[in-house]
């Protein structure tokens, strides 16, 4: 029988942790705000808050990306530099696995849709996978 469920486009993102560290604790920088209170919450509670924060701001790159294609030739309703990140937020539960939830102007945009993400760190490196449906 053959499988009839629609394939989810993708999207992915590797974020070198080193540079992405310097970019937060650069003075004045606002970078921070990319990131929901609870993402911040979370992250102060990790050995590395630059290696954790790195890994959810992959996961909001890829799923802009996987979002954005699954829009192929039609314009965005959103303008990248008009995206509110902290609406798209990468959720743990009680056991370190993630989900992500989108808020806001961000959801209204995208609708009904289905999402995972997966988050890989090695070295100096993060990296996300976003699977994203649109739909129900």
């Amino acid at each position: 029988m053959e499988d009839q469920r629609p394939m989810p486009f993708v999207g992915t993102d590797l974020v070198q942790i080193s540079a992405f560290a310097e970019q937060l604790e650069r003075p004045g920088s606002t970078f921070e705000n990319v990131f929901s209170a609870r993402e911040l919450r979370t992250a102060r509670t990790k050995p590395s808050r630059a290696e954790h924060l790195a890994g959810r701001w992959a996961v909001k790159e890829a799923f802009i990306k996987a979002w954005s294609q699954s829009m192929y030739g039609s314009p965005p309703p959103i303008a990248r530099d008009a995206v509110d990140f902290a609406e798209i937020e990468t959720v743990p539960d009680r056991w370190n696995r993630i989900a992500v939830v989108v808020r806001g102007e961000v959801a209204r945009a995208v609708g009904t849709h289905r999402v995972q993400a997966s988050i890989s760190h090695d070295g100096d490196y993060a990296l996300a996978v976003v699977n994203f449906w649109p739909g129900p």
